[in-house]
Order: C-alpha cells, then structure tokens, then sequence
C-alpha cells in the first residue's frame, strides 16, 4: 500500500495537472457569470476582511506555480547549470506579463487619427493576475535556484513578519490612521508608483499592486516547500501525511494571526497567505492520494484536461468572453443588445431564477470551454509560454 521511498524526479505529478485544473476552471467559472447583478454567493469575493471559497482560487494558483517549478528546475540545480534556466525564466516572465497586459487592454487596440492611443489604453491597468503569476514566478524561481533551501523559511517568515508590521505600524503619508482600504501602505504606495494604472473599480488601490505582491510571492514559496517534499524518500503515505499535518497546521496558524491581521485577499495580508496555503497543502495531498497512490485517476481526467493548457483556456476564455459583451444584436424598441445577454436571457433566465441561471451560463461557459480543451488534449496541442 505505501510503496517505495524514493523520490519523483523524473515522474509527471498527475495529481498536480488535476489540482491545477480544478483550479482553473473555477477561476473561469469565477470570472464568468451570466449577469454580474446576480452572483451564485460562493463564487463572490469577501467584499474586504474574512474569505468565500472564491478566495482560495488565486491563491492555490500560486501555490501550484511553486510546485510546478521544482520539477522544472531541480535537474538544474543537481547539474549545476543554473544559468541555462535563466533564460527559459525570464522569457516565460515576460510573456505572461505581456499577456496580461494583453487581457488589461483588449479590444482597445485602436489609434485615433493623430497617433494617438484610445483614451482606454492611456490608463490601462498595468496589474493583473498574470501579471502578479509572473513576478512570482521569477522571483519564487530566482531564489530556488540561487538560495540555499534551509534559508527559504526564514525568507519566508521574513516576509511575512515585515509586511505585517508594515502594514500595521505604519502610517501612510496624508492618509490618517493605518488601516482601510485608502488608508494604508499599500494603497499609498500602488497610488504613488502606479498613479492612473489601477484597477477600474477601485481607482485608488489595486488588489494586484506593488506591496502585497511580497507575500503573494511567500504563497508561491510555500509551493516550493510543497514541491521539494516530492523529491525526498518519503513513502507515498508519509509524504501524504506530511503535506495534511503541514497544510491543517498553517490554517490553524492562519486562523490565530487572522485574530490580530485580518485574513484580507485584497491586500494578501500575512493571515491570508498562511491561512491559504494550508488549504492548498492538504488540497494537493488529497489530489496526491486519491490519484498517484490509490491510482484513482478516472474522475480528474476532466481535470487534467483542464490542468494542461490552463493559462491557454485562461487567456482564450478572457478574449472571447470581452467579444460577447461587444458583438450586439438589434433588441427591443430599437436598442441594441449584447450576445451575452441575449443568451443569457433566451437560455437561462427564461426558466431559471436570476441567481441560479447566472450560475448555470457560467456552468455552460466552463462545459464548452472543456469541449474545446478535450479537442486539444486528444491532439496533443499543449500551448506552453
């Protein structure tokens, strides 16, 4: 039942591609609803301190890109040519900041007749997800590679111990007390680096800005930590136990520090990024169990499909879902009317109830996107940056 001890090193984690594609699919089924006015309440963010299910998503995302690079650069290390991955780092870096700037923009890619940009790029939000996947990702790489192993839990712990005296010590200049959306280090400093290129629907702050980048990058660095588990001579069993006893640890310590720094995604406090990567350890070893030890892998194929070619369907299902909101078709009294709404309304909310029939267009969404995946997967078209 344990199995050998031996590490995985040259072993594709199938457990990983599936913990990343439960993952990614509810971010599409997230980011994908059929009427922003009316959100299932799970898939709704915590409107500022405390969590909904929909807050471990972006957070597990980072996770799993720290797991994930331990496999892709620990021969690297055990060859000791660290340099040949530098360029492979900062090309992927680079795409996937430049496809998030992508996303940020589209469709606005029009000048006016004097060479000038559309009004929409000259304040286009310069963070985003991908863009936040990419800092972490070089920065999570950078120190793997470079830093001795026993010094990334004190990294770690450094981190998150600064940011929360930072953000609770420190007082924001002109801002008043610490503390408030507006009203501390992070917005300050978001407000004073990044100026017109925040989010829309804040203006003043950004959930992806400069400061809480520091810990979203711990999250990716616990990841790591999860990672280097899989090249030890653990049993199956034992590294099992390992990942659960760790993840149900840090949620518990999540939980305390939450008492005196709230559990906030916002502003990824120090709680937030503990609180979740314990989830996502005991998430992963559950995925670990069930699939690579017990062999149980037939019910996260649609998963796995989902898992290979993630930022691909992430991407893909951004652009297409922007293009249903610009296509309109001639509407009632003369009006146009977006294909969004249109199938929305004629599909789902002609017999379903405003809340659940946002919840199945978004269902529908994640169904015909996996079609479209499952047609690639067959094909062998993984679509790597």
């Amino acid at each position: 039942m344990s199995g050998p001890a031996a590490p995985l090193k040259k072993q594709r984690l199938y457990s990983l591609d599936a913990f990343r594609g439960a993952t990614i699919a509810a971010m599409i089924l997230v980011n994908n609803p059929g009427s922003w006015s009316h959100i299932f309440p799970p898939l709704e963010h915590a409107s500022w301190n405390g969590w909904t299910p929909t807050d471990l998503i972006f957070p597990f995302f980072l996770f799993i890109v720290g797991v994930a690079l331990v496999f892709s650069l620990t021969k690297r290390i055990e060859a000791n040519d660290r340099s040949k991955a530098l360029p492979r780092i900062f090309r992927r870096t680079v795409i996937l900041f430049l496809l998030g700037l992508f996303l940020n923009g589209f469709p606005f890619f029009t000048f006016s007749p004097h060479f000038g940009f559309h009004p929409h790029l000259v304040h286009i939000r310069i963070p985003g997800v991908l863009q936040r996947i990419a800092l972490c990702y070089l920065g999570a790489s950078l120190l793997f590679l470079y830093v001795p192993h026993r010094k990334l839990p004190w990294i770690t712990a450094g981190i998150l111990l600064g940011y929360w005296a930072l953000m609770g010590l420190v007082q924001a200049p002109g801002a008043g007390a610490p503390g408030g959306k507006d009203a501390n280090p992070a917005a300050w400093l978001d407000r004073l680096l990044l100026g017109g290129h925040l989010w829309a629907y804040s203006k003043t702050w950004d959930p992806e800005g400069v400061l809480s980048t520091f810990p979203a990058l711990v999250t990716t660095l616990f990841g790591v930590s999860a990672g280097r588990m899989f090249f030890r001579e653990y049993s199956p069993v034992e590294r099992t136990a390992r990942l659960m006893v760790r993840g149900a640890l840090l949620v518990v310590m999540g939980y305390v520090w939450n008492w005196f720094f709230p559990i906030n995604k916002n502003l990824w406090t120090s709680s937030y990024a503990v609180f979740t990567a314990g989830q996502a350890f005991c998430a992963l070893g559950l995925f670990y169990w069930f699939s690579d030890v017990q062999g149980k892998k037939s019910w996260t194929f649609p998963l796995v499909v989902y898992g290979r070619n993630a930022i691909t369907v992430f991407v893909m299902s951004g652009v297409l879902g922007r293009l249903l909101v610009l296509i309109h078709l001639p509407g009632g009294a003369g009006r146009p009317q977006a294909l969004k709404t249109w199938i929305f309304q004629n599909l789902f909310l002609s017999w379903l109830p405003p809340v659940y029939a946002s919840l199945a267009y978004a269902l529908a969404w994640v169904g015909g996107w996996y079609l479209v995946l499952l047609w690639m997967y067959k094909r062998n078209l993984f679509l790597k940056v």
